[in-house]
């Protein structure tokens, strides 16, 4: 055995070690959630400071083991511990679905949306509900980067190289050039409440269709995040617009 399978093999057990691991401290995680929201339940009506205090201690630990909880799911997710389950999928109906869903996210931060449709698309074999996920940390993101409100883009389209696009762009902050190749790191974040999660795991759901991502951005004007998703031979012929 070379050095080289040595350590895929390493990196594999460390893989499947971690993975194990978060799914063993989540029960306990769970355990503990509850019973802090049991206690904020008798401590609800508090009389004296130091019940106050010990009111407001409790809501810092239920903070804290909340956002442990998004930390362990983000991981499991980029860990991509459960199998994919591809179908044939129109992707414009699945982009439709989360734009639908996040319509008072862009009614409250002030977001315009333009949703440019492309037509006689033909399906392509993804797992819906992980290109949800993908496009609505995409979406989240570009809110995010538009405090102040401004416009979303949101474009499907077939490529000359037969893949189906899809782009996402804002008219936000932007990223600047230094930090874009950071962005795909795992635990990095540019923001305080951020996990660094988001975007690593919607890339390696991408590339587990066997496509790519790309991000294009200037400081201050905005960014564009582009997904292609290539079609299968055997779902040219269906005919329907995706």
């Amino acid at each position: 055995m070379t050095q080289e399978e040595r350590d895929d093999r390493r990196l594999a057990f460390l893989g499947r070690l971690a993975g194990g691991l978060a799914h063993e401290i989540r029960n306990p995680l769970s355990t503990i959630a509850m019973n802090l929201q049991l206690l904020q339940e008798d401590w609800a009506d508090p009389e004296t400071d130091r019940e106050r205090r010990t009111v407001r201690k409790l809501e810092v630990l239920a903070k804290e083991v909340k956002r442990l909880e998004s930390i362990l799911g983000d991981f499991l997710r980029y860990a991509g511990r459960d199998k994919l389950e591809k179908l044939p999928t129109r992707l414009n109906d699945v982009v439709e679905e989360v734009l639908e869903f996040m319509g008072p996210k862009f009614a409250e931060g002030g977001v315009e949306l333009r949703f440019f449709v492309g037509e006689q698309l033909p399906k392509i074999l993804v797992d819906r509900d992980a290109v949800k996920q993908v496009l609505m940390n995409l979406v989240l993101n570009a809110i995010q980067a538009m405090p102040d409100g401004g416009e979303l883009m949101v474009r499907t389209a077939l490529d000359a190289a037969g893949a189906v696009v899809l782009e996402v762009t804002d008219t936000g902050e932007g990223i600047p050039e230094e930090l874009l190749e950071k962005i795909w790191d795992v635990y990095y974040s540019r923001r305080k409440t951020g996990t660094g999660m988001g975007l690593p795991t919607a890339r390696r759901i991408v590339e587990e269709h066997d496509g790519d991502m790309t991000v294009v951005s200037e400081h201050g004007k905005g960014t564009r995040f582009t997904i292609r998703i290539p079609v299968f031979a055997g779902l040219l012929d269906e005919g329907e617009e995706a």
